[in-house]
């Protein structure tokens, strides 16, 4: 496979994360967030992730096998020699763009996680406050108890 053709697969599962970060962000962005959607897409993100990853190990392998210095330096060498430099500029953009999205993705997650625990230290808060008695009754306030006193 020449090295045009490995970095337009690479380049269609990047844009295939892409899409699936962006659902995630819909998602995430929805008023009651749909948790097996969440996990679904979170799934399909990690198989995206490994082929990613297993072409850009091979990509590289291949670079240094042929005598281009490591890195994106001999990368870009090794695009240019081989006449597609503008596909792994492209791809370079995607990567950032997902890069980027990702970031955001996890920001939103981590945002709610905090909302979440918030709401739930408030519930915890106020059941350790009860203003009901185990009969129902309200109790009284404590500055009650201490004016009887």
């Amino acid at each position: 496979m020449s090295l045009g053709d490995h970095l337009s697969q690479q380049h269609r599962r990047l844009e295939a994360l892409e899409t699936l970060l962006e659902q995630e962000r819909q998602t995430l962005c929805q008023g009651r967030v749909d948790g097996e959607r969440l996990s679904h897409l979170a799934t399909d993100k990690q198989a995206l992730l490994a082929q990613i990853e297993r072409f850009e190990t091979q990509r590289s392998q291949a670079q240094q096998r042929l005598g281009y210095e490591p890195g994106l330096t001999g990368a870009a060498r090794a695009a240019e020699d081989a006449g597609c430099l503008p596909i792994w500029q492209t791809l370079l953009d995607t990567a950032q763009r997902t890069a980027r999205l990702n970031r955001l993705n996890g920001d939103m997650i981590r945002q709610r996680l905090e909302q979440n625990q918030r709401m739930l230290n408030a519930l915890r808060e106020a059941a350790g406050n009860s203003l009901y008695g185990p009969n129902g009754q309200t109790r009284p306030r404590q500055s009650q108890l201490s004016s009887r006193a």
